[in-house]
């Protein structure tokens, strides 16, 4: 069996995801493996790293399916034995257009985000070695303070997140009560937001706090750290090019996060934005431009491909962020497809 150190990034085929790709290949001391669900894209994507001087493998991995998750960590255990970097950054958004039901939306949007993403860490957290980093690519939506429904019960939903004794199970039940209240039309009224991106972002930023505290906790795990992130508003092709930071950029936290040296005192469970720079995810404040002001709706809408972000209003539409695929007869894509 190989002893190999291995890196993986989930839903890099595009974007940010390929973005840390390129990070990764350059700086990471080992194999780094570039995962899609779309094989014939993902191995477009190595073929293009190759001929920027870049070596990576791929593999296929639907963080969606349960059958292509076992796959994936039977190969990396059978070859490999163990697992020292993972990147979850997969995912899939609406856009503001979307035709589906909200309820319709709420379902996909956490089932795979949240769910999908907690699937692949229960199959990969078993595989990690001493000194392992995790990464859970958030966004600036991700942060608690984005709970933002009817008082009280927003008050009392964020301080149920922010807890520090929150379980896994009493969070997966957050999330599935969400989706319940998306059906019943009762999701504002019990405290979460109208975007099902954002409440999806919230559930992953919640899990990497509780993920920190079980690796803390637990000797096995020895130095394994990990940390979210916002990774920035992107100049891509799924931002229609309208963010001020190049792929580069948004890769950069990401990447530095992936790359964190052995017994590092912080960060450690910790949410950073893109520029790198610590952000108490209980009590902020956010950076910049980003903090909403009074009953503004601005968001930043996280479109597939890895993560890439554009400024949009809102402007009060509970039905969640859309985008078509490239063969435009779907509502939704994932990071990297």
């Amino acid at each position: 069996m190989a002893s190999s150190r291995i890196a993986v990034v989930t839903g890099a085929n595009k974007g940010i995801g390929f973005g840390i790709m390129k990070e990764l290949c350059a700086k990471f001391d080992g194999i780094v493996y570039l995962t899609a669900r779309d094989e014939e894209r993902g191995r477009a994507a190595v073929e293009k790293l190759a001929k920027l001087g870049l070596t990576a493998k791929f593999h296929q991995l639907d963080i969606d399916d349960e059958q292509s998750i076992k796959g994936f960590r039977d190969y990396i255990a059978n070859t490999y034995g163990g697992l020292d970097v993972l990147v979850n950054n997969a995912a899939i958004a609406y856009k503001n257009a979307a035709s589906e039901p909200f309820e319709e939306q709420a379902e996909n949007t956490i089932r795979v985000n949240f769910f999908g993403t907690l699937a692949v860490c229960h199959a990969l957290f078993p595989l990690l070695r001493p000194h392992a980093r995790v990464v859970t690519v958030s966004s600036s939506v991700g942060h608690l303070s984005k709970v933002s429904g009817d008082k009280p019960a927003a008050t009392a939903l964020r301080e149920k997140l922010a807890s520090p004794t929150l379980t896994e199970e009493e969070l997966c039940a957050l999330m599935n009560q969400y989706i319940e209240k998306a059906k019943d039309g009762t999701w504002k009224a019990a405290g979460w937001p109208s975007s099902t991106y954002d409440t999806s972002k919230i559930g992953v930023s919640a899990l990497t706090r509780i993920q920190h505290r079980a690796f803390e906790a637990d000797p096995k795990y020895e130095d394994v750290v990990i940390n979210h992130c916002h990774p920035g508003y992107v100049d891509t092709d799924m931002s229609s090019h309208m963010g001020p930071l190049t792929v580069e950029q948004g890769a950069a936290c990401p990447s530095y996060l992936a790359l964190l040296p052995p017994n590092i005192k912080e960060p450690r469970g910790q949410f950073l934005w893109h520029d790198k720079q610590v952000v108490d995810w209980v009590k902020g404040p956010l950076p910049g431009p980003l903090n909403w002001l009074g009953d503004s709706r601005r968001a930043w809408t996280t479109f597939s491909g890895g993560g890439e972000e554009r400024w949009e209003e809102q402007c009060g539409n509970a039905k969640g962020e859309r985008r078509s695929d490239a063969k435009g007869d779907q509502c939704t894509e994932a990071e990297g497809e």
